[in-house]
């Protein structure tokens, strides 16, 4: 979890761009050497993944008031290794087979994510590619509300390990839960270059310890490793097809990370993330889990699997562990959400947003107050709501196999429309991959009254948020378009009437690269004044992560003093209007500080129009409008230089 001058003005036309020559080869990304990434991958990649143990299994076999649940099975021989045997094969297929084998390919210049994805589809048979970005843009959705279940379930389940300890601390649980869950939301303002540091080596700990715990416990009942033949799967569904669908709810949990994986890419590279997979990942995974189900075999149903195969005079120490690699799971997710909020605004499917970098050197380190603070609450509130991990688990899935079900179906259309794989070549995979991802969303379906309503309420509202800023931005273009005077007409105009020119520089945002600004025209309505040198300034989103240098500015002298500058900007960049003038000098476009002044139009927007968005949308629009950051200081302009010139639009 990028409309840089549709936010400022007009927006432009979203993700198309060329398909990127070598799919799977990130370009313009220096990875460095691979094992320091690979360890580093096992932090920031694979914490959410990483963390389940702490819950899956648990579930699979949970019980409320001595009764087993309904999304759950009775402890037996045929039950723990059917459960065994499916997450096994949910491991492999999920994770093995589709993110690291097929969808990491689907590269945008390195980078991976929805948007990354969403951006790789073409402009082409506009039918198809309208549906596929409508899909994505409601899988996206949908990631924020895993951003907002995940802190809470991973941090609670480990915490958790306290009650196991003692039922003493029981009526603790909650309480510290929150206070670690608010400290490290408060704590996202500083960055996290130097506790990022520490993630990998925590983790790489993590993953030894809990192989460790397997093993030990695999020791004493080895026959559950039997549970890789997927016979033992089958199994299940033959005996009890309906009650084996319904745990494959439970069943889900194991793969929760898979999107995170993928979204990640981008820091590490595809190559450093298999890697850590392959050699730590996965086989800590399933010794642990084998483990539990070893221990449960022959221990009987227990209510914390995961807890119980460790030593008694090791468990403090464990749920110590446990709670830093949950927090770095939450943390994973939450800068995740700060990146696919950039990337959401840059597209122009959101409103103008604070985004603060957090470091010199990594320009992906970012900050963004507004969505920390939402997910703060959100998060403390459904944690309070629900009290415990069980019951989180419940709203947990339907966000997780939601998202997952659209990458699907998105990288199938990026395989036959980017790549022009033949039909035949690209449908057998994706009827492999929802063969795996409708069953489980399916399942999760189930739980929607007892919890999963909350990742679908959160996904719906993003969605609806999403599409209406872009439609409301598109209509507002429309109308700035039909007026819109060729910036050669001006000129000529001009040229015939002189008006005053005073000193210094005018700069005018302009969302269109071609005509005039309306606020230029405004200002010269109302003012009857021009300053002697006037920059159109035009911010176009282009539809790749990051634009070489080389092609990030075009700066073209119109004549009478006007000049025209056209900044290309990556979705994964913040566009800063000054430094892009002090770029300008390089083509003989100089701007002085001290004498140039910015001007911006600022619309009031009306909902008595005659635009064929229903009144919710306008009124949504209008409001979101009114409170998104202003110009000023997403584009980094210099407060006292500013000039605002209000405009009223009837929509």
């Amino acid at each position: 979890m990028s409309a840089r001058m549709s936010n400022a003005s007009a927006p432009a036309s979203p993700l198309k761009g060329p398909p990127p020559p070598n799919p799977g080869v990130p370009a313009g990304h220096d990875h460095g050497k691979l094992f320091p990434l690979a360890i580093g991958a096992l932090g920031i990649v694979y914490g959410d993944i990483g963390t389940s143990p702490l819950y899956a299994l648990k579930e699979c076999f949970a019980k409320v008031d001595g009764k087993v649940a309904p999304h759950a099975m009775e402890v037996g021989h045929d039950s723990v290794l059917g459960i065994l045997s499916l997450v096994f094969w949910a491991l492999t297929l999920v994770v093995t087979v589709k993110y690291l084998s097929f969808i990491t390919r689907a590269d945008n210049k390195g980078e991976g994510g929805m948007f990354a994805l969403l951006a790789l589809l073409p402009d082409r048979q506009r039918k198809s590619t309208a549906m596929a970005v409508m899909v994505g843009l409601f899988g996206a959705a949908l990631l924020y509300g895993e951003g907002i279940i995940t802190p809470g379930v991973s941090v609670l389940s480990a915490v958790e390990g306290l009650g196991v300890a003692t039922h003493a601390m029981d009526t603790f649980i909650v309480p510290i839960t929150l206070v670690i869950l608010t400290g490290l939301f408060i704590v996202q303002k500083r960055g996290t270059g130097g506790i990022g540091r520490v993630f990998g080596p925590v983790m790489f700990v993590w993953f030894v310890v809990i192989a460790a715990l397997g093993v030990r416990s695999i020791v004493s009942y080895p026959e559950v490793l039997e549970a890789a033949n997927p016979y033992w799967a089958f199994r299940l569904f033959q005996s009890n097809p309906w009650h084996a669908f319904v745990v494959l709810g439970s069943v889900t949990l194991c793969i929760t990370g898979g999107e995170a994986l993928y979204a990640d890419m981008g820091h590490f590279g595809a190559k450093p993330i298999r890697v850590s997979w392959f050699a730590m990942v996965f086989p800590a995974l399933l010794l642990n889990y084998f483990g539990q189900g070893a221990f449960l075999l022959t221990h009987g149903w227990v209510e914390n699997p995961f807890y119980e195969i460790v030593p008694r005079s090791m468990l403090y120490p464990m749920v110590a562990l446990a709670t830093a690699a949950t927090v770095i799971a939450s943390q994973a997710l939450i800068s995740g959400a700060f990146s696919l909020t950039r990337q959401a605004v840059q597209l122009g499917f959101m409103p103008r947003v604070t985004i603060v970098h957090t470091s010199a050197e990594n320009a992906g380190q970012i900050y963004v107050p507004e969505v920390n603070y939402a997910l703060m609450v959100a998060c403390l509130a459904l944690v309070v709501i629900f009290q415990k991990s069980s019951n989180l688990t419940a709203a947990y899935g339907i966000a997780v196999t939601g998202a997952m079900s659209i990458t699907s179906v998105v990288f199938f259309f990026v395989a036959t429309r980017n790549w022009k794989w033949p039909v035949w070549k690209a449908l057998p995979l994706l009827v492999l991959f929802l063969s795996v991802d409708i069953p489980f969303f399916l399942a999760n379906t189930l739980k929607f009254f007892d919890g999963g309503w909350v990742p679908t309420v959160i996904g719906i509202s993003m969605f609806a948020l999403m599409t209406t800023w872009k439609r409301g931005r598109a209509e507002l273009a429309g109308r700035f378009n039909v007026s819109l005077m060729p910036l050669s007409a001006l000129l000529e105009d001009l040229e015939a009437t002189k008006p005053h020119r005073v000193r210094g520089t005018a700069v005018f945002m302009s969302g269109n690269s071609d005509g005039t600004p309306p606020v230029l025209l405004h200002h010269l309505k109302h003012n009857q004044v021009l300053h002697r040198q006037v920059v159109l300034l035009s911010i176009v989103p282009r539809d790749v992560p990051t634009v070489p240098k080389e092609e990030q500015i075009e700066v073209i002298e119109q004549g009478n003093g006007f000049w025209r500058v056209v900044w290309n900007s990556g979705f994964m960049e913040t566009p800063n209007v000054p430094k892009i003038l002090l770029r300008a000098r390089e083509h003989e476009l100089v701007c002085e500080p001290s004498t140039t002044s910015y001007f911006l139009g600022r619309e009031t927007l009306l909902t008595s129009g005659k635009s064929p968005m229903m009144l919710w949308r306008k009124l949504l629009f209008a409001f979101v409008s009114r409170n998104a950051l202003s110009a000023t200081s997403y584009f980094g302009l210099p407060p006292g230089r500013v000039v605002e010139l209000g405009m009223q639009v009837d929509l």
